[in-house]
């Protein structure tokens, strides 16, 4: 980045034949890009090149926290910054149309930045997988919210864990699995890449974090910030979602100009391109046609 921190990036291997286009995804909060290699090759078969990187303090680019595992940030700009940056130069490299892909917390930024109209050149559409548009609990007035969460980041460290992460450290929490995906072998494959690569675990957001969090989506409800996200978007999202508000995903997909949503049941958790195959093979074939349509213009 300009300021000299270092990114970690992955370029996945180029397709057979002409590219159809080009792919950036962005993973969630604390993800790491190696969760979604299955879908990178996905796309690459069917033509398109795709690149990953991490978010600037998690995974393989650094930490912000008191610690290896908290996940801290003081405000989700610099993460703006730093994709706008990236998008700029990987656009110059890469064939066209160029798609802007995110998971959750990637999806969050990824529409910020579009609504925030920073993206250089804009994106020629968006693919977003259970954006993160509000976190739980919805039924909780977001204002309410955002007051607690600025109480409790200065009633001590804002960068000190929001929430425990296990009764042992270092142990993942019983029940995270519920909250990701129904499909064991995907994730073990997660666990499996975090003890080959310690420096990819991470565990709670930090008090820091929520209050960003909260400030950004809150950004997003502003009257005419999505209704100026005036390109094709398509949204991936399940109602039995525990992490992220599926409430917001709805409100916002009738706000965007150009969006369609394949919206899922308690078939499907959090991790949709990570889930068992008839919720991972549907939402693909759907991101599929999507592109399909994009290729064609």
């Amino acid at each position: 980045m300009p300021d000299g921190h270092e990114i970690r990036r992955l370029d996945w291997p180029a397709p057979d034949g002409e590219p159809r286009g080009s792919i950036l995804f962005m993973p969630g909060r604390g993800d790491a890009y190696e969760k979604y290699l299955e879908t990178y090759e996905h796309w690459r078969r069917r033509g398109w090149r795709v690149t990953a990187a991490d978010w600037r303090g998690q995974a393989g680019s650094g930490r912000f926290g008191l610690d290896e595992t908290t996940g801290h940030v003081l405000d989700f700009a610099l993460w703006i910054e730093d994709l706008c940056t990236f998008w700029s130069e990987w656009v110059e490299t890469m064939p066209g149309p160029h798609v802007l892909a995110g998971h959750s917390m990637g999806g969050h930024l990824v529409l910020r930045a579009a609504a925030d109209q920073e993206l250089d050149p804009k994106p020629d559409a968006l693919i977003l997988s259970a954006p993160m548009l509000d976190v739980h609990p919805e039924v909780l007035p977001l204002p309410v919210r955002r007051l607690l969460a600025r109480i409790m980041a200065g009633i001590g460290d804002p960068r000190r864990p929001a929430w425990k992460w296990s009764e042992k450290p270092g142990a993942f929490p019983h029940g995270r699995q519920g909250l990701l995906t129904h499909d064991a072998d995907r994730y073990a494959d997660e666990l499996w890449w975090r003890e080959k690569r310690p420096e990819l675990v991470m565990g709670p957001g930090s008090w820091g974090w929520v209050v960003a969090a909260l400030g950004s989506i809150r950004g997003l409800r502003r009257p005419g910030a999505l209704e100026r996200v005036n390109l094709p978007v398509h949204i991936l999202a399940t109602s039995a979602d525990r992490l992220v508000g599926f409430r917001a995903i709805r409100r916002a997909a009738t706000r965007l100009p150009d969006a369609e949503v394949t919206y899922f049941g308690p078939e499907a958790a959090h991790e949709i391109l990570r889930e068992a195959d008839p919720v991972r093979d549907r939402a693909l074939a759907e991101i599929d046609r999507f592109l399909h349509r994009l290729a064609a213009k």
